[in-house]
């Protein structure tokens, strides 16, 4: 136990560093020399490290035998990243010091593909990426996958068609270990990686709304992965409290909605009469909305409106900090964002949330499943088989 309590501290340090020395990762582990050189020479031998030469210039000025350096073994393994959409799918793999080596993206209809075809889809589409890049399937460590349903801590999701549809039984089609994860959580763990918050929703707002919530430093989930629902919009669209809202469709499917069933009742002047009804998009209303169309700066404002709600009321929940808009939809969202502030109140006692854009696009999704899984093999590193120990 204490042999693998000390390599799990040592590959920690090593998957962090670039090359190191004994007495670097002494400094660092608290390990004696001896300890070290024993648990460096065990990890090359498992595949995990490589010894490489001193440098020149440390050559010229040491005498005597010059310090021992290791580095991770490149050829270790990889990790892969997996946004399994409704309408897409998006691959990462990355090294296992996360930097991204290949990417893919297909557009997808799955309730034509069903379960097994995504499965077989998302297989298809990773060991393309793998073959872009000279890599094989063995050299997968993990795969985390984003899907849009809810996941309980053992990758399962509730009973439903959509939801079973969604989380399609990805670990039975894909190479090494699988996670699979809700994918507005691994919205969340990218926004927290990339700007750390204790206290945080990330809203993954595209044709639904899902929200990760990290409170306190911690990840809520709920006992069957429910949490960040948001189902309370459900049921204020049903009873009628707030009219003609969607439930919980996205920023991007209620400003699709909207434009495409009032543009024929509106008597002013829009750009987007220029456009067939029926194709009209929620990015067509946002470029309108900047071009001083009114009609679309309408239906900007009434985004505004539902954001300053959810906002509220996530915030008198949670006293959550800040509010994050995340997805392909978050680069156009600031004049939404401007809106929703100038209506949260002023007088509520609290502080109110900040309202930010995400900066990272329509990729959110797949780089949390990138940084869940870089946490998974570091937290315990020892769980996963380097490739050369599995040849």
């Amino acid at each position: 136990m204490l042999r693998q309590i000390n390599s799990d501290a040592l590959l920690r340090f090593a998957l962090q560093e670039q090359v190191f020395t004994a007495g670097e990762a002494m400094a660092v582990t608290g390990l004696t020399r001896a300890t070290v050189l024993g648990v460096c020479d065990g990890l090359v031998a498992a595949g995990w490290l490589e010894e490489v030469d001193g440098s020149p210039a440390e050559s010229g000025t040491h005498k005597g035998r010059p310090a021992r350096r290791y580095q991770l073994r490149e050829s270790a393994g990889v990790v892969v990243g997996l946004d399994a959409g409704e309408t897409h799918f998006t691959t990462i793999v990355a090294d296992l010091r996360g930097r991204e080596l290949g990417t893919r993206r297909r557009n997808i209809d799955s309730h034509v593909l069903g379960r097994a075809g995504r499965g077989a889809g998302a297989r298809e589409l990773i060991d393309l990426t793998l073959r872009d890049i000279g890599r094989a399937p063995d050299d997968v460590l993990l795969t985390v996958v984003g899907v849009p349903a809810p996941i309980d801590a053992n990758g399962m999701s509730p009973e439903g068609e959509f939801w079973q549809l969604m989380n399609s039984g990805f670990a039975s089609h894909l190479h090494g270990m699988v996670v699979v994860e809700n994918d507005a959580n691994l919205a969340a763990v990218a926004e927290g990686a990339h700007e750390p918050s204790a206290n945080q929703a990330t809203l993954l707002t595209g044709e639904r709304f899902g929200a990760g919530l990290i409170v306190d430093g911690r990840l809520l989930r709920g006992p069957r992965g429910g949490a960040g629902e948001m189902r309370f919009l459900d049921v204020l669209s049903a009873s009628k409290l707030v009219p003609d809202e969607g439930g919980a469709d996205g920023f991007g499917a209620l400003a699709r909605k909207w434009a495409r069933s009032r543009i024929r009742s509106y008597s002013g002047d829009t750009v987007l009469r220029q456009l067939p009804e029926g194709e009209i998009n929620a990015e067509d209303v946002f470029r309108a909305a900047r071009e001083g169309d009114s009609f679309a700066a309408d239906i900007i404002a009434r985004l505004g409106a539902r954001l300053a709600r959810i906002a509220v009321v996530l915030s008198s929940l949670l006293d959550i900090e800040r509010v994050v808009i995340a997805g392909g939809i978050s680069r156009a969202i600031e004049p939404v964002l401007d809106h929703a502030r100038s209506l949260l109140p002023g007088d509520s006692g609290l502080p109110l949330p900040a309202l930010v854009a995400s900066t990272l696009g329509a990729e959110v999704v797949v780089k949390g499943a990138i940084e869940s899984a870089l946490t998974r093999v570091r937290r315990e590193p020892n769980a996963f088989l380097p490739r050369a120990a599995r040849s």
